[in-house]
């Protein structure tokens, strides 16, 4: 299903629905950052997804993680929660979305690194490196937020 996603666009359309959603900050070993080329887009992004009605939140994070990459993770912090309601997306079967987003950090627990039907390309970046990948402004702010080691999450 194809998606735009709008950021402060006052040509956005009116949103139909509230999703709430996790994403997760995976790390290896060295500190790399795992990152998927979403096939709906060809931008980077961070695993995540909608949370299902007999998910807890961090239960989602950790099951979009093993869709979407193959990994077994386990949740070790939190990033921040993300509510901007200029963020909006729009499918082309007629959801308009608002999303709030949890963004949680991970570590790898076992698996095996796979790509999925959500996207093209995964890679373990280099945190230095994460400026210089097209990705949506959304997924670029928790990034930021996650590198510059805050010592209380985001809120907003």
């Amino acid at each position: 299903m194809a998606r735009t996603e709008y950021y402060d666009d006052p040509g956005a359309p009116t949103p139909n629905s509230l999703v709430v959603a996790a994403s997760a900050v995976v790390t290896d070993d060295t500190g790399r950052v795992l990152l998927q080329r979403r096939r709906d887009n060809g931008l980077w992004a961070l695993p995540g997804g909608g949370m299902d009605m007999g998910d807890p939140l961090p239960g989602t994070a950790v099951r979009e993680v093993k869709e979407e990459t193959g990994l077994d993770v386990e949740i070790t912090g939190l990033v921040g929660t993300y509510t901007d309601p200029r963020h909006v997306i729009a499918y082309s079967d007629g959801e308009v979305r608002r999303q709030f987003n949890v963004c949680f950090t991970a570590h790898i627990t076992g698996g095996t690194l796979a790509i999925s039907d959500e996207s093209t390309e995964l890679r373990f970046v280099e945190p230095e490196e994460l400026d210089s990948l097209p990705m949506r402004h959304t997924q670029r702010l928790r990034l930021r937020h996650f590198t510059e080691h805050r010592a209380a999450p985001y809120l907003g």
